[in-house]
């Protein structure tokens, strides 16, 4: 539906040429710092206009918080917020009313619901992600007291990836390109790569990894909510996402058990540690203390600026060139997506968990 999570919740509203867009995040812990500098910046990370390599929509996505933040700390109660929408173009989208896009929602929404918005797709817009990026840095916000972080990064771009795990790159250099790879040559690559595909009219997709460090252990909820399951929920959700995996994923079935077991060590302070980590930090359905790690695959952008054939509401053949500003790449506007549904999950993780205990 339009809400995610069990304790921390988001509920969003809003289509890509409305009024506004926005969401009402609610379970957030009372007493939280709301650094809105830091808000705000990350929905600069997400924001159309950001680069030559993204969409040329000018939107200032300024965020206006509604209820739920006093004197510059969470209430405890709902938080509402409001993104306006100021840069519509939704002429440019006339031509699209009565046809059905290629790899858009476009058939199965008129199918499901008997209309659609087939201006810049209506809720089906990557604009809607906005509310998710405010969630999350509020999320953020929360994790930082537990000392907990998550970061993503662009690991590979069309066939362009990054040799080594994340631990071989420094991660705090990510954000210093216009794809957010953590490293320089490879993103030099990449961004010359997506270059060359916008200006064909075509587009091209990728993989985003994200990393969570100093997640305690037990976060999960199994039978059917374990923390890897719920992730992938997370990820899921997002537009253009095909596929996720997490530890070694699919490449795991290369391997024997006794070269996939993590086996499990102690520290100098006694502390419970695995020598590896094969299992991406969860084990069991459970977090087991070790950095999470995922990838999350997303298609090509489905609207290109290329002459395509296709049928329009009456089933009749025609062809479709799109009109407008989009994206040659998701990722490197995704990066900042994928952090907040993990921050927001493993946030809803830890409020499930301190209610199993006394």
């Amino acid at each position: 539906m339009n809400t995610f999570g069990k304790i921390f919740t988001i509920t969003t509203y809003g289509e890509s040429h409305g009024a506004a867009v926005g969401g009402i995040v609610d379970g957030m812990p009372a007493g939280i710092d709301i650094d809105m500098d830091f808000v705000q910046a990350e929905l600069a990370r997400r924001r159309p206009g950001q680069s030559k390599i993204t969409t040329s929509r000018n939107e200032a996505d300024e965020v206006e918080f509604l209820s739920g933040v006093f004197e510059g700390k969470s209430t405890g109660c709902p938080i509402g917020f409001i993104v306006r929408n100021t840069n519509q173009h939704s002429q440019d989208y006339e031509n699209m009313r009565c046809i059905y896009r290629p790899s858009h929602a476009d058939y199965t929404y008129q199918t499901k619901y008997g209309l659609r918005d087939h201006r810049g797709g209506g809720r089906t817009s990557a604009r809607i992600t906005i509310g998710r990026c405010v969630a999350g840095a509020l999320a953020k916000l929360a994790l930082k007291q537990l000392g907990i972080t998550v970061q993503a990064f662009t690991s590979q771009v069309g066939d362009i990836k990054l040799e080594h795990d994340y631990r071989h790159y420094d991660l705090s250099i990510t954000e210093t390109n216009a794809v957010r790879c953590p490293d320089p040559e490879k993103a030099g690559m990449m961004e010359r790569y997506i270059a060359e595909i916008k200006a064909k009219g075509d587009t091209v997709g990728g993989i985003i990894t994200c990393v969570v460090k100093g997640c305690p252990v037990g976060l999960g909820e199994p039978e059917f909510d374990k923390l890897h399951a719920v992730l992938g929920h997370a990820m899921l959700s997002i537009n253009a996402v095909k596929g996720f995996e997490y530890g070694e994923g699919f490449n795991g079935v290369n391997q024997l058990g006794s070269q996939q077991n993590d086996v499990f060590t102690t520290d100098k302070d006694g502390n419970i540690h695995t020598l590896t980590n094969h299992s991406g930090g969860i084990q069991g359905g459970l977090s087991n203390g070790e950095d999470i790690y995922f990838r999350v695959a997303f298609k090509p952008v489905a609207t290109i600026l290329m002459e395509q054939d296709t049928i329009d509401i009456e089933g009749n053949a025609t062809t479709l060139k799109a009109r407008g500003r989009h994206d040659p790449c998701v990722l490197p506007r995704a990066v900042p997506i994928v952090e907040a549904m993990a921050a927001m999950t493993i946030l809803d993780a830890y409020l499930l968990n301190k209610t199993t205990h006394l």
